[in-house]
């Protein structure tokens, strides 16, 4: 599995119930915070099967000031109540409006096994080791182009750098264990070297 490495101060936030201490451990982060401040990025981890509590959401607003970047991990969608777009909606209504650049796509048993990309309409299949990326099917493309099309307008207005400026606020599906998600976080993360 690969970590981020960087020397960035990155902390974690969360309900126990979403792990936010593993998730920590994947990105090199902390689930402790002296000062926020100081912070490069703050994670945030959600079970959407637990939803989020007040602690995290006042840390969430606790950064706004700071204008910290900060990305929404959705955890624990492997379970059977574990939605991604309703773990995101939840995150709508009591942090901030975030965007989604991927979509989760599921196998024949119904758990993830693959994200779409609302930015070039690449599928990357996490059942493979090493994940392959492929174009997506048309079917996929029609049922996700009404969420892309609302994706790259939000993209567009706010700009390229929005991210690492803390006014864009993406949420990414993440399952530790089939890597889900672990390349993309790194990614919004490897955008706060530059």
């Amino acid at each position: 599995m690969q970590n981020y490495t960087s020397n960035s101060n990155i902390a974690v936030f969360g309900h126990e119930s979403a792990h936010p201490s593993a998730v920590a451990d994947v990105f090199n982060a902390s689930t402790s915070v002296s000062d926020i401040s100081t912070l490069d990025c703050a994670i945030f981890a959600i079970n959407p099967n637990t939803g989020i509590d007040q602690v995290t959401i006042d840390a969430w607003h606790s950064l706004d000031e700071f204008l910290i970047p900060r990305l929404v991990v959705v955890t624990h969608l492997e379970e059977d109540a574990g939605d991604f777009d309703d773990a995101v909606l939840i995150a709508n209504r009591v942090f901030d409006q975030m965007v989604t650049p991927y979509l989760v796509l599921h196998d024949d048993n119904g758990l993830p096994c693959a994200l779409i990309s609302l930015i070039d309409m690449t599928v990357t299949d996490y059942s493979k080791s090493p994940a392959v990326q492929q174009p997506c099917e048309p079917e996929h493309e029609t049922l996700v182009q009404e969420f892309r099309d609302e994706y790259l307008e939000l993209k567009t207005s706010m700009g390229d750098g929005a991210f690492a400026a803390g006014v864009l606020f993406p949420a990414i599906p993440l399952w530790i264990e089939c890597t889900i998600g672990i390349d993309i976080v790194n990614s919004y993360l490897n955008q706060l070297q530059k």
